[in-house]
């Protein structure tokens, strides 16, 4: 069962439709160990089975190693043993030349009674006595690191992730009732109730069909699922939830639809020489879709109860089934489609009357697939519901019986980013919040605590970063890990009750980091549109960079509406200096329309992915162009893939004065060729003239400047034809373009070395003159 949810499904989603969009949120920790140049930024804990004690390696330039025990109740960091001591005694053991900061040693295992410790070698193991720092050679069982380590991972885990379990309630889906006295089936399309020790089949339904049937129908769960195609899926089984006393039952009753068909030709097949037609169900905006609707059954005469759909018509999805304990009812959530309302409504098991528990409205859309949270507190008739309402992303309390309001839990400009725990016990919720803290950048990621009824709301992290935590296993303790683009991984010791200091852990080492480098990713703010709200961006320069000189700007652009995507924790080399380093300044920003920031914030993207936040991007390019001369505004280009390839190429089809050279790969230049849920939810359902109005294709007669489209022939996220009419319109307009189709490949052209290479290739030949094109 699941009752503690939030953003549904979303992995699939994150998997790939966001391939190469860089969201801020991806790397767990605050940074990835291993980063070149990058030493000491990350603590992996190995606790004590006390909970009070742990070790971990800390690894510094050169291939030196440090081991540390840290004592969590007292504060207390120190070396885990006298490293001296042991490279002296392992030099009687081996003939290599070892030194104190050079332990041939991987990891450790301290005794239950901190007299011994283990080391573990890459062929080696021995037991050191810590009194008297003899070392003792190992073999067999003894030499062997312990099988399922105590390192705590405990991280923030993913966006959306949600996890735990509600408890309390029933959800039971299955065929057979609870007592085991019946089961329930499908035959003809209709229910049938089959007594389990008479073998007596009785009907339940009558209204079945082939068009509307009792089946599961798995093409429609998948498709709301938010999965981008539908590939081998489950066999049809009955869509049933008894309630706990087996005296009723809901059944859904499917209207199934013709799938909607993609079809591909794969020119280039590995194990035959003839192209082969490839096809897949997928689901676009405006497409007709399965619906299920609940239906009631009591077992005492066999009735059949109606439940009026007045509260629940034109569904997008029907989920999270659930009976109250006592079967007096049962609860489901309903999203409308078009994503403009969302509810718990609670169906009578006595007569099928509907009630709605929770009914949660916007103008625009309310942002299901991204800021989603629920769970019912049953054993103090409870639901703890997430919701946009006051403008701003937060947490009400509601009583479950009679869908009032008790309270609103959480409160202020700022958001609600992600539910980490709900402690039933302690009435307290623990989460990740962004835009606490006035002057800091209000994406950067805060983990706190605040009690059911709104009170001891409690910041834990206070330093000017992007924070994630690991928590100690009695969650007394946590390691808050905290960075920025410009600042290094730090990672302290802190108390679960308040979040003080107990003690700092590592500071990351990036000297050897400069020196290749020679500077940070800069962070830089602008005005958006209003001349209010900031914009926040960053800024990436060439390695040799020389302020002498003039630079061409490329922009990097992902404006997808379920997230913020500019990097916020600290991060290596990535493909974006990679492209500074031919010549260029690369700049990347968030600009309106897209998610986390306010309401308003985020309904600049409604019915209007066209503007992708340009009036924005541009000023602040603008903006940062007067600050640094050495920026040329007379040569800017933009690059981005997937949403980034439909916004890089609307972005210089609508903004042609600015944008001179596009490489736009993979894009879904037309929202009614893409996915359905994803489609529907930003640009609104039905399909509207906005759809048709801010089509790439219907633009394409006013490019101007360099463009290369790029995309893979096999690509099951984004239709290939979305890009081939675009293509088509062009040749129609006698537009000069290039083009790059790869034989076989799926989503994400530009992330292949030979889709990077032309990328680069494209803009040094665009917008570099000769003279600079040797920087490459």
């Amino acid at each position: 069962m699941k009752h503690l949810r939030f953003v549904p499904r979303l992995a699939l989603f994150a998997l790939s439709f966001l391939l190469t969009a860089q969201s801020a949120l991806a790397q767990r920790g605050g940074a990835a160990p291993g980063i070149p140049g990058v030493y000491r930024a990350s603590v992996e804990p190995h606790w004590f089975a006390g909970n009070t004690k742990f070790w971990y390696r800390a690894d510094s330039a050169k291939e030196k190693r440090e081991f540390i025990l840290v004592d969590a109740r007292e504060g207390k960091r120190e070396p885990a043993f006298d490293h001296a001591r042991v490279a002296s005694a392992l030099a009687g053991h081996t003939t290599a030349d070892i030194t104190a900061d050079h332990l041939p040693i991987d990891s450790i295992d301290f005794a239950a009674d901190m007299k011994s410790v283990r080391l573990f070698g890459s062929s080696k193991a021995w037991r050191l006595g810590l009194d008297s720092y003899q070392l003792t050679e190992l073999s067999g069982d003894e030499a062997r690191p312990p099988v399922g380590s105590t390192t705590q991972q405990g991280g923030r885990g993913r966006r959306g992730g949600g996890g735990g379990g509600g408890g309390g309630g029933f959800a039971r889906a299955g065929a057979r009732s609870p007592d085991g006295k019946f089961d329930a089936f499908v035959k003809d399309h209709n229910l049938w109730l089959r007594e389990v020790a008479s073998k007596e089949e009785t009907p339940l339904s009558t209204d079945g069909s082939a068009a509307d049937t009792y089946w599961r129908d798995p093409y429609r769960e998948q498709a709301v699922g938010m999965q981008f195609t539908l590939r081998d899926p489950p066999a049809s089984t009955p869509d049933v939830y008894w309630a706990p006393d087996s005296k009723s039952l809901m059944a859904m009753r499917t209207h199934t639809v013709p799938h909607h068909t993609v079809y591909e030709v794969e020119s280039s097949p590995r194990d035959q020489l003839q192209p082969k037609l490839q096809s897949y169900p997928y689901l676009k905006a405006g497409d007709e879709i399965p619906v299920h609707k609940p239906h009631l059954f009591l077992m005492d005469g066999r009735k059949h109860i109606a439940v009026d759909d007045a509260s629940f018509k034109n569904p997008w999805d029907i989920s999270d089934v659930r009976w109250a304990g006592d079967s007096s009812r049962f609860t489901f959530l309903f999203n409308e489609r078009g994503h403009q309302a969302l509810r718990i409504l609670a169906v009578d098991a006595r007569n099928g009357d509907v009630s709605r528990i929770i009914d949660e409205h916007s103008d625009t859309f309310i942002d299901y697939s991204g800021k989603f949270f629920n769970q019912y507190l049953d054993d103090t008739g409870e639901i703890i519901w997430m919701s946009e309402r006051d403008g701003w992303n937060h947490l009400y309390l509601y009583d479950a019986k009679t869908g009032q309001v008790k309270n609103q839990i959480t409160k202020g400009e700022w958001v609600v980013r992600s539910i980490e725990r709900v402690d039933r016990a302690a009435r307290q919720i623990w989460f990740y919040a962004s835009g606490i803290y006035p002057g800091q950048d209000p994406y950067l990621m805060h983990y706190c605590r605040v009690n059911f009824d709104g009170s001891g709301f409690t910041k834990l992290t206070a330093s000017n970063g992007f924070h994630s935590v690991q928590f100690a296993p009695d969650r007394k303790t946590f390691i808050d890990t905290w960075s920025r683009v410009d600042a290094p991984p730090t990672n302290e010791l802190r108390s679960m009750e308040d979040g003080p200091l107990l003690c700092k852990l590592e500071t990351a080492d990036a000297t050897e980091y400069l020196a290749t480098h020679h500077r940070y990713t800069e962070p830089f703010v602008a005005k958006a549109r209003d001349g209010v709200t900031d914009i926040y961006g960053i800024i990436y320069r060439p390695t040799d960079f020389d302020p002498a000189k003039k630079y061409p700007v490329i922009e990097y652009i992902y404006a997808g509406p379920q997230d913020s995507f500019v990097p916020k924790n600290f991060r290596g080399r990535s493909g974006q200096q990679t492209l500074a380093d031919r010549g260029f300044i690369i700049v990347q920003m968030d600009g309106m329309g897209t998610s986390n920031r306010s309401k308003k914030f985020h309904d600049y993207c409604y019915k209007n992915l066209g503007d992708a936040g340009f009036p924005d991007r541009i000023l602040w390019i603008k903006a940062a162009a007067e600050k640094y001369s050495y920026m040329d505004l007379t040569r800017v280009g933009i690059y981005g893939t997937s949403a980034g390839g439909q916004n890089s190429l609307g972005g210089m089809l609508t903004h042609a004065d600015f944008y001179k050279v596009c490489v736009s790969d993979s894009g879904c230049h037309d929202n009614r060729m893409d996915k359905i849920w994803w489609n529907e939810q930003w640009m609104g359902y039905p399909v509207g003239p906005e759809y048709a109005q801010q089509s790439n294709v219907t633009l394409a007669p006013k490019l101007q400047g360099k463009l290369l489209l790029m995309w893979g022939e096999l690509d099951r996220n984004v239709d290939p034809s979305s890009t081939v009419q675009v293509i088509n319109a062009l040749i129609k307009s006698n537009k000069d373009f290039d083009m790059v189709m790869v034989p076989g490949a799926g989503h994400g052209v530009a992330s292949t070395p030979f889709g990077r290479k032309r990328l680069e290739d494209f803009f040094v030949k665009n917008l570099l003159p000769n003279s600079q094109s040797a920087g490459s």
